[in-house]
């Protein structure tokens, strides 16, 4: 199994299990979602202290999630952004127990978040704009696939993916929207489970 977008950077163990906190996973939303914010605006956002955000970019921060953006803000004021270019979660279960847990953590959250984005553009879809409803697209395929072109297929799509990643990593918030994709390849029934 492969959780990453194709050159994104590997997350190592520590950052696995800094990153497996439901607020640092909901502050790296928010600047993903809303752009550079400061530790005060998502304070105000989540409904938390300033020290506890402040703490919680700076975790994010040190495993390389976060970055300072230069030049915003005044005095002691930092904006935070994502940083650009994504990250894996890697390629294989974690032999250590914590790693895999905290692995499991995020798992579980991801599948949450692709729901709860879905059911969002569901409902925003009645008033959206004309040009993003047509831009939209819900896609599900059902393929008889070998592992190996199962694997070819998605490292196309990834590089498909990539392109517009590194396009859109160089953009600030313009005219753009801000566009998600999912994108799963599931193996059914092959675990001897199904």
């Amino acid at each position: 199994m492969q959780i990453k977008s194709f050159s994104a950077r590997t997350l190592d163990a520590n950052a696995l299990k800094s990153f497996a906190h439901p607020l640092r996973l909901r502050i790296y939303e928010l600047l993903d979602e809303h752009g550079p914010s400061t530790a005060t605006g998502l304070a105000a956002l989540l409904g938390q202290n300033t020290g506890a955000t402040s703490y919680h970019l700076r975790e994010l921060a040190k495993h390389g999630m976060i970055e300072v953006v230069a030049g915003m803000g005044r005095g002691k004021e930092k904006y935070w952004r994502v940083v650009p270019g994504g990250f894996s979660y890697g390629e294989a279960r974690p032999a250590d127990p914590e790693v895999a847990g905290a692995l499991d953590y995020l798992l579980d959250d991801l599948v949450r978040t692709r729901g709860a984005e879905l059911s969002r553009w569901r409902a925003e879809s009645e008033t959206a704009p004309e040009e993003w409803v047509q831009a939209s697209v819900y896609g599900r395929r059902s393929l008889r696939l070998t592992p190996e072109e199962t694997a070819s297929m998605r490292d196309q799509v990834f590089e498909v993916l990539e392109r517009y990643r590194a396009l859109s990593d160089t953009r600030e918030n313009d005219s753009t929207g801000h566009v998600i994709v999912h994108f799963d390849v599931l193996p059914t029934g092959v675990g001897g489970g199904g």
